[in-house]
């Protein structure tokens, strides 16, 4: 496929989720490496000004690194689809059904592909019911240890594992500061992998897996963004018939999702070798210390080649 691109690449990032600071890291990156494989290439911030400078000088394409709500629920592809430009990544309705956790689990798990038993509640629902009925209720329906983390959202934010009851109402307090909904979810014991999905034309071809070993045993925010935190194998140790089979589960999410160019899922492998489908995203990091980039270095792919590939796939997706 041609890279050939004329004409300015915007690459949007910031705007003002929690994770605008994530954001903006992951579009510096993006950045230099597009430039790298000789594309002009222009940042800009998702504020105020934004439409005005689409509208008055329109790009070749644009790069939408913006990650939490706004970036990830499908609604600046959906301006973008309105300003008739073209972008990289998932149309508007595959966003929306990615990004709503227990959404995309309903979807996956009617592909046949499991996923940890789970229950999503509104806040209101603590709050017109009883808060301790409703979370004893929880724990006898999916035991302990279990997670709780907002139904949509990313970066781990309000994100807690729960061995004991008595930590639960903290847990929903902290999830509900980023998100109306709860996803409360049984806890799986195993080996963290994420993996990601490429697509330039030919299908979707799984990235090699990379196994998450967190400092804290947990892949919170904080372990996710802080450089040496937590270590990364790339490819992830994974006995031949279990690399294939997270390989299989990020593929079909994909595919089911209905999701284009670029994602990544997060998985658990349990001692079994059973793998666990967590969520997916259609706005992957691309930080120093992401999954993406570090899985596609060890692809047949680079940063550069790659990006610059969904690029010019999404400005002429005949060329594939």
């Amino acid at each position: 496929m041609s890279h050939s691109v004329t004409g300015r690449v915007v690459v949007l990032a910031g705007g003002l989720s929690h994770e605008r600071d994530v954001s903006l890291k992951s579009g510096r990156r993006v950045s230099e490496a597009l430039r790298a494989a000789g594309l002009e290439v222009e940042e800009s911030d998702v504020d105020a000004h934004l439409l005005d400078a689409l509208r008055a000088d329109p790009p070749a394409c644009v790069v939408p690194l913006v990650h939490g709500e706004a970036g990830e629920d499908g609604s600046i592809r959906e301006v973008l689809e309105m300003l008739d430009l073209p972008y990289v990544g998932s149309t508007p309705g595959a966003c929306r059904l990615a990004f709503d956790k227990p959404v995309a689990k309903q979807v996956l798990a009617s592909a046949g592909i499991s996923t940890p038993r789970s229950v999503a509640l509104p806040h209101e629902m603590f709050r017109e019911l009883g808060a301790s009925t409703v979370i004893e209720l929880l724990v006898s329906t999916i035991g302990l240890p279990l997670v709780v983390k907002p139904a949509r959202g990313g970066s781990a934010l309000g994100v807690s594992v729960v061995r004991d009851v008595a930590d639960l109402p903290g847990a929903m307090v902290g999830c509900f500061a980023y998100g109306s909904v709860a996803l409360v979810e049984q806890f799986v014991s195993g080996h963290e992998v994420a993996v990601g999905v490429v697509d330039t034309g030919e299908g979707p071809t799984a990235l090699p897996a990379v196994g998450i070993s967190p400092r804290s045993g947990v892949y919170d925010y904080a372990a996710r963004y802080t450089a040496g935190e937590t270590e990364f194998h790339t490819p992830a140790d994974l006995a031949p018939e279990v690399a294939s089979d997270v390989a299989r589960v990020a593929v079909t999410a994909h595919e089911s999702l209905g999701l284009r160019h670029l994602s990544r899922s997060d998985l658990i492998v349990d001692a079994d070798g059973t793998v666990w489908f967590l969520e997916v995203n259609v706005a992957p990091g691309m930080t120093e210390t992401s999954s993406v980039p570090l899985a596609i270095e060890a692809s047949d792919w680079d940063l550069a080649g790659l990006c610059a590939a969904l690029v010019g796939l999404a400005v002429r997706p005949d060329r594939a």
